[in-house]
């Protein structure tokens, strides 16, 4: 049986400016690329940034719409967290300790993009957290807007 991938699709208003922020500031692998899109390796994973002319409009807040990463390894989560500041990626919010002293513990921090897309980067103190934990009741930040 063969790998499995994650692909995601997502829109961006300028292939440069992704390209800047993905590849060099993130450290994504760039793949093909036409004048509409730019496929590109995030950890594994695909992602493709597809050009629009349409309006992108900052949500609000976390919600509704965000992609990202969830670490098994602190140490790399820590390291991306260095290279964005290394990089001067613009931070949504800056790394944080969500849901201390519960078995929900986890670090997270959220990139904007130059098209406004979020990314959110975490590592859970529990690894049960990840997909387990059905006992629990809160997903997300209670306290930002939806």
């Amino acid at each position: 049986m063969g790998s499995v991938f994650f692909h995601l699709a997502f829109p961006v208003h300028d292939l440069e400016e992704a390209k800047r922020f993905y590849v060099d500031g993130l450290g994504c692998t760039l793949g093909r690329r036409s004048s509409d899109a730019m496929v590109m390796e995030f950890h594994n994973h695909q992602i493709v940034a597809q050009l629009t002319t349409e309006p992108l409009p900052r949500q609000k807040g976390i919600y509704p719409r965000h992609f990202g990463l969830v670490f098994t390894d602190e140490a790399e989560w820590q390291e991306v967290v260095d290279r964005a500041r290394t990089r001067g990626l613009k931070f949504y919010q800056q790394p944080r300790r969500r849901f201390p002293g519960t078995r929900l513990e986890h670090q997270t921090f959220f990139l904007e993009d130059p098209s406004h897309n979020l990314l959110e980067f975490k590592h859970y103190t529990h690894d049960t957290a990840i997909f387990g934990e059905h006992d629990a009741s809160v997903i997300g930040d209670e306290t930002e807007p939806r």
